[in-house]
């Protein structure tokens, strides 16, 4: 039985890749910081093991891993995020034996690198927001002049490397340029590294989620956000599988094709009210919402094991449309956030009508995420996890 690592096992994406290849018959190992973890309480893993944080000693977790993945006989690794997906790629010499279904370093920092995708969106005649590239803070003051406000005040990386850590960095939104000052010289990643400002285009986020194989598209997907957490906009808590876009696609197409992609990728737009689809940013990896395109017919975890090990991976010519996936924690969290005021949808009845949309546990066509008859570990392990978390 071949045997698969999957790191990163606290994701949600984790348990989905678990999930797909362990039903496939394939001999599943889980691995994060923690030795137990989302992804390893399900029944479809057969092992765990703990590593050192990749986020605070890099190199230490490398060494283990490859300790590890090699006295178990694993033959290929899944990385889940982008850290690790980024040192593993910095490190394959270490790696050697093992199978990385990933792209090339090189491609990979082109479509993570913000400032490296956005050049290249402008040099395929992309549609991107109104964008002024900020070397050095100093610089935004000549930025901001160039634009209106609200401004978008965005990092280069979603997670950078500085004196020997990984920095979370986020986006940031300015109405004002003294607003905009106070969070550059409040936020590390803004105030001492390259940013963008960009214009805030209004509009609805959609996605095109592929799976490429030496630059050729091997299956595409795509789904719409019902519910979000938080409500403001964020991770999804409710989604819908959709027909994609075909706009959307050749714009994705052209942007992977032209970084010789290979491996899963999700691009991200914001569609504005004229149509015009403006490119966000590509998330280079798995998605949070991978479970809702194995439950719409596009198995992506198993499809990128056939693409990693030399098999002609399955042919998908369509998918369900129409099938719903709810994270019912997230949503449960979301809700709790809408009572409470915070980005809510407004005061009395519209709160009552969130209590109700939320009480619909039998929808047709909805999937849960994580709570699964056949597999409630997880689910188990997710709530005892937030209630441990509440208590600290």
């Amino acid at each position: 039985m071949e045997r698969v690592l999957i790191l990163d096992a606290n994701q949600r994406s984790a348990l989905a890749v678990a999930r797909s290849l362990g039903a496939k018959g394939l001999h599943v190992v889980a691995a994060d910081e923690t030795r137990r973890t989302l992804a390893g309480s399900s029944k479809y893993c057969q092992e765990t093991f703990a590593y050192p944080s990749p986020y605070s000693h890099p190199d230490h977790f490398v060494t283990t891993l490859a300790s590890e993945a090699a006295q178990r006989g694993v033959k290929v690794i899944f990385p889940m995020t982008d850290i690790t997906t980024a040192l593993l790629l910095q490190k394959q010499e270490q790696l050697e034996g093992f199978i990385l279904p990933c792209s090339s370093l090189e491609a990979f920092d082109r479509l993570t690198n913000k400032w490296k995708l956005h050049e290249l969106a402008q040099e395929l005649g992309i549609p991107i927001p109104q964008t002024v590239f900020v070397q050095q803070a100093k610089g935004l003051g000549e930025a901001l002049s160039q634009l209106t406000y609200p401004v978008v005040l965005k990092p280069h990386r979603s997670r950078i490397w500085a004196e020997g850590r990984w920095v979370t960095a986020e986006v940031k939104y300015a109405h004002s340029a003294q607003e905009a000052e106070r969070i550059v010289t409040a936020y590390e990643w803004l105030s001492r590294h390259p940013f963008l400002v960009q214009e805030y285009v209004r509009g609805q986020a959609q996605g095109v989620f592929a799976l490429y194989n030496q630059s050729e598209p091997v299956a595409v997907f795509a789904h719409k956000r019902l519910r979000e957490k938080p409500p403001s906009g964020g991770v999804s808590v409710l989604s819908e599988s959709v027909e994609v876009n075909p706009r959307l696609a050749e714009i994705a197409h052209k942007i992977l094709k032209t970084v010789k992609w290979h491996g899963v990728a999700m691009v991200e737009f914001k569609v504005a009210p004229d149509g015009t689809p403006y490119l966000m940013e590509v998330n280079a990896r798995f998605w949070g919402s991978l479970q809702l395109a194995i439950d719409s017919g596009v198995d992506f975890p198993w499809l990128l094991y056939q693409v990693a090990t030399g098999q002609t991976p399955d042919r998908i010519d369509q998918y369900k449309v129409g099938i719903r996936s709810r994270w019912l924690l997230g949503d449960f969290l979301r809700l709790g956030r809408l009572l409470l005021g915070d980005g809510g949808p407004g005061q009395g009845s519209q709160r009552w009508r969130a209590v109700l949309d939320f009480l619909h546990f039998f929808e047709r066509n909805t999937r849960y995420e994580v709570n699964r008859w056949d597999d409630l570990k997880p689910f188990f392990f997710e709530v005892a996890r937030l209630l441990q978390r509440f208590r600290t």
